[in-house]
């Protein structure tokens, strides 16, 4: 095998040599080369390793449809993996390895696994590792250290990103010649055109044609298109730029690649990539389509390759990829790269699967000396590190075995065509239905059977192979485009475009597989349909037989169309061989889903600018300098950075956390609570509002009277729970919890815009309004009472009251609730004055021992008292009567949200976890969260689940560890007099705690102290 860069073909800038590394090896290519086709012109054809088998593999495609030659790309903060060698533009000074082997690409000791590949066949993952159970950890241990292809980076990027929203009339997605044609019409009408190109060269398949346009190279027309539409003001053009996806009401993502053809020493102050948001009003797609390989015994070896790729390497990219060139096709659109190999210097043979072929055609290959075989396949590849030659036999009259003795060809390349496939990705992500069209044996889009999108198509995504077919459909598709839009088309006159006779894929011969000289499956040589994940067509055949018949079974069974590629080369072949198989049309078959992206995103493209501080806000409270300067140790909670403890020198976590929940027991405690989500809600329907939304009911609250609360959704679960409070008749004042201080607020918004339209409500987000600060514990009256004049006494000031007044000279609103169980107060002043009121508060409690505490010590003090968090003690399935908590549920209301849903038999049957406390038998010993409860009727897996540990911690003021729980039938155990029952808790070293179960309140039962 010996590939040669030629004299007069290729679009290559020769006077600019570029220099790159592969595997370490310095190589030169030229500006304009893909990383495959310098590799491929420095003779350089295995490229990488395949995922299962190890197999050697080559460049196989030239574009975004490549399974094989994938490479890890550059090195450290700059490394991507799994990148296809076709779609890298050639930069200077790029480096590249290949992956998924060891300890090279030559010598990889992974090829063990393609001599043992009988004991490796589809499913085997699924049957191997069952057995014994023991060692599934070992089991794991190896398969996690096999799995993937390339390696992720380990440092953070240092490349920018970006997003950007557009809107356009018209988007045409392609810039091949239909493409183009389309946007030269549709800009004619004045529309608005957006026309995205993946390709940095405009021109699609006319790149590595030969073609003529008004006897002249399609070239010129190109670049005279492009020249038109960029000296149009109402047309953008995007090359570098793949439409990932395609959503409803024609919203559209494209990722434009602006610097990755510059590599790492890309300016910095320039995004990397940009991913364009699109609506358009119409979307044309030209998208073009993909040649489907034909299926035939060791298929995979590189140097097997799509025609269309040999022709692209040759007429774009000037590397004629070796002398001896047998092509093996069924249709006629492969004999123009014969024509081409020829007149490069080649020598050519085609192997012609159909019986007979055009006079035409025939009349074609006698002018240009063609050496052809009719009804002839490759049964055999004999590769040594390189195509040394191929065995061709005769097929019988059906095409399903051969009938003649072998006959050796010198070979360098082998180049296939089974055909093309339309490439309806994006119509199909939008809901595009499809139907097998039996004339071009392939998938197009059935519009008859589509309500969504409201695409339009031209070219060859819709079967026209023709050049003359695609130029007229582009103008015919982007007049109509932009006529729907409202624009006038009348006057605007087709361009007259001749272009000569083109070998196009017509007079097809579906052979799906071709046979070999022994059973398929059964032999030796593989026959390999999904060259990304070493899938062959034994492994369809096992499936059928194992009845994984349906088609998203099979994909899933076999692994096809599973890879970064998506089964561009692969899918439509699997169909119909499934189909064969079944004894059904293919069409019956089905097809499997096309989901977005169309090719592989970077997750930098998917983030864009929101990372780092711009991914996740550090949301501080206005005490924040005060927190720091006392080294407060954080917690992230939602987006906020909460003071999690306060450590004095020396102290751990724990050490910290006894001591704030001592001090606030014993004297006072203070917790910057402003982080807790408050709504301002107004209003004279707003009670009617906190009626549907809570539980319990609201409408006889009292004005500065305060109400806790908990949210359901519909079907009953409990969503979030907080305090409300009425400032006056038509205006409450609503906490939620921290984390759910938007989804909370964002629900409120949607009921009232689509359930409750004609309600006057309105809600005004105020978290960062208030500064909000909680004194609790025996001594917090006293302590409030040097700051502000107002009666603080139980008789003026009662439990679940507000009071407006002053505190520390600053106008403030006191809320008297408790989440600790202590006297409380939570202290509510504009958040300007938070960091004044706080450094007050602290200052008048030194004579009390004030002590600053953070969340940890919050859990810790509120779990003492059995009050649950929503999101920790509950998950999405717990109901409030899960949570012992039906005393807050109205029995007279007529309606609420979820109530309904509290009548189900479900959640009313027998079995369901519900809330309860655990004791462990060792007092010292704290359980783990999320630890599951055993019955212990079995010492070691499997064991009976019962339940599991939600909140656990060590009390101080118990001198002992708790825990509360979600246990089965928990209420059950408290109601029959089971408390004190035994239990277990099953630990990760295969230990067991025993635990007694009791009530979740384990201080001041009686609940006396929030009243003191």
């Amino acid at each position: 095998m010996s590939a040669t860069r030629t004299s007069n073909t290729g679009q290559l800038n020769r006077q600019q040599p570029l220099s790159f590394q592969f595997n370490g090896q310095p190589y030169t290519g030229f500006e304009g080369d893909t990383l495959a086709s310098a590799l491929l012109a420095n003779n350089v054809f295995l490229i990488a390793r395949s995922f299962k088998y190890h197999r050697p593999r080559g460049v196989f495609s030239a574009g975004s449809e490549e399974p094989s030659a994938l490479v890890q790309l550059e090195t450290g903060a700059h490394t991507l993996p799994n990148c296809p060698a076709t779609e890298i533009e050639l930069y200077d000074g790029l480096i590249a390895h290949s992956q998924n082997c060891w300890p090279s690409v030559k010598y990889d000791i992974g090829a063990v696994n393609n001599v043992l590949s009988r004991l490796f066949p589809a499913g085997f993952y699924y049957k191997t590792f069952m057995w014994p159970k023991a060692l599934w950890m070992k089991y794991e241990h190896v398969i996690r250290h096999s799995a993937g292809l390339g390696k992720s980076p380990t440092v953070a990027d240092p490349t920018n990103y970006d997003h950007q929203h557009l809107y356009c009339d018209v988007l045409i997605v392609g810039g091949g010649s239909a493409g183009l044609s389309a946007a030269l019409a549709a800009a004619k009408t004045g529309a608005e055109i957006l026309l995205i190109n993946d390709q940095a060269e405009w021109g699609g398949a006319l790149l590595s044609d030969t073609q003529t346009i008004n006897d002249a190279p399609a070239l010129d027309w190109i670049n005279h298109a492009i020249h038109t539409l960029t000296e149009m003001p109402n047309v953008r053009l995007l090359a570098r730029t793949t439409v990932t996806g395609y959503y409803h009401h024609n919203y559209l993502i494209a990722n434009q690649r602006i610097t990755n053809h510059l590599g790492p020493t890309a300016p910095t102050d320039i995004p990397r990539e940009r991913l364009w948001k699109v609506r358009a009003r119409k979307v044309v797609l030209a998208t073009g389509a993909i040649e489907r390989p034909l299926v035939f015994a060791e298929n995979d070896r590189p140097g097997v390759m799509l025609a269309g790729a040999v022709r692209s390497f040759l007429n774009r990219y000037g590397v004629l990829l070796g002398q001896n060139i047998v092509i093996l096709t069924n249709n006629d659109s492969a004999y123009a790269l014969g024509i081409d190999a020829l007149a490069a210097g080649a020598n050519v043979t085609v192997l012609d699967t159909r019986t007979d072929i055009s006079d035409d055609l025939l009349a074609l290959t006698t002018q240009h000396a063609l050496s052809i075989q009719l009804n002839s396949t490759i049964i055999d590849v004999k590769y040594k590190g390189t195509i040394q030659s191929v065995d061709v036999a005769k097929l019988n009259q059906d095409g399903s075995d051969i009938v003649s003795k072998p006959e050796t060809i010198p070979a360098d390349i082998v180049a296939c065509s089974g055909g093309w496939t339309p490439t309806l990705h994006l119509y199909s992500q939008a809901g595009g239905k499809l139907k097998f069209d039996p004339d071009t044996h392939s998938y197009l889009p059935d519009e008859a059977q589509t309500l969504a999108p409201d695409a339009q198509f031209a070219g060859s995504c819709i079967g026209a192979f023709a050049l003359e077919d695609c130029l007229a459909q582009g103008h015919a598709t982007g007049l109509n485009a932009a006529e729907q839009c409202g624009f006038k088309t009348d006057g605007i006159k087709v361009d007259a475009l001749n272009t000569a006779s083109q070998l196009v894929c017509n007079e097809l011969r579906p052979l799906w597989v071709l046979p070999c000289a022994h059973p398929i499956g059964n032999g030796p040589k593989k026959h390999f349909h999904e060259l990304h994940n070493d899938s062959t067509i034994a492994d369809i055949a096992l499936a059928e037989r194992e009845n994984f018949i349906s088609v998203e079974h099979l994909k899933r069974y076999t692994t096809t169309g599973m890879g970064t590629d998506q089964g561009k080369t692969s899918n439509v072949n699997a169909l119909n061989v499934m189909a064969a198989l079944r004894n059904k049309p293919v069409g019956e078959i089905g097809t499997t889903t096309f989901r977005p992206p169309f090719t592989p995103l970077t997750f930098g493209a998917i983030v864009g600018q929101n990372c780092g501080d711009l991914f996740l806000q550090k949301r501080t409270s206005p005490m924040e300098p005060w927190h720091q300067v006392r080294g407060a140790q954080y917690e992230d909670v939602g987006d906020w950075k909460r003071p999690r403890y306060f450590p004095r020198s020396g102290e751990n976590m724990d050490e910290a956390v006894q001591r704030e929940c001592k001090a606030t027991r014993d004297s006072v405690g203070i917790l910057d609570a402003t982080t807790l989500g408050k709504i301002d809600i107004q209003g004279k329907d707003a009670a009617k509002l906190l009626n549907m939304v809570y539980t319990n009911a609201w409408s006889k609250l009292g004005v500065n009277r305060c109400r806790y609360g908990i949210m359901l959704n519909e079907h009953g679960m409990i969503i979030d729970d907080g305090v409300t409070t009425r400032l006056s008749e038509n205006h409450f004042h609503m906490t939620t919890t921290t984390g759910g201080a938007a989804r909370i607020f964002n629900w409120l918004e949607e009921l009232l815009q689509t359930e409750y339209p004609n309600w006057e409500v309105y809600c005004t987000s105020v978290t960062e309004q208030w500064a909000v600060m909680a004194i609790n514990g025996p001594k917090a009256r006293d302590l409030l009472a040097k700051l502000t004049d107002a009666d603080l006494s139980n008789e003026s000031f009662p439990f679940m009251a507000m009071l407006e007044t002053e505190v520390a000279g600053v106008p403030a609103r006191i809320y008297r609730i408790s989440f600790t169980g202590e006297l409380a107060f939570e202290i509510n002043v504009p958040a300007r004055y938070g960091l004044h009121v706080w450094e007050a508060v602290m200052a008048a409690g030194e004579q009390y021992n004030i002590c600053p505490y953070g969340t940890e010590t919050m859990h810790v003090l509120r779990a003492e008292k059995g009050f649950i968090i929503v999101g920790q003690d509950t998950d999405g399935s717990v109901t409030p009567d899960d949570a012992d908590m039906n005393w807050i549920v109205s029995k007279v209301k007529k309606d609420f949200i979820g109530k309904r849903s509290l009548s189900r038999s479900h959640t009313a049957q027998a079995g369901r976890k519900q809330l309860v406390g655990l004791l462990a038998e060792d007092p010292s010993f704290v359980l783990p969260e999320g630890a599951h409860i055993v019955d212990g009727t079995n010492t070691a897996p499997p064991m009976k689940m019962l339940g599991h540990v939600t909140s656990s911690y060590f009390s101080p003021n118990t001198g002992h560890s708790i825990a509360m729980a979600m246990l089965k039938d928990g209420h059950k155990i408290m109601a029959k007099g089971q408390m004190g029952k035994s239990l277990y808790v099953a630990l990760m070293d295969g230990s067991r705690q025993k635990v007694t179960v009791t009530g979740s309140v384990f201080f001041d039962k009686e609940g006396v102290r929030s009243r003191g």
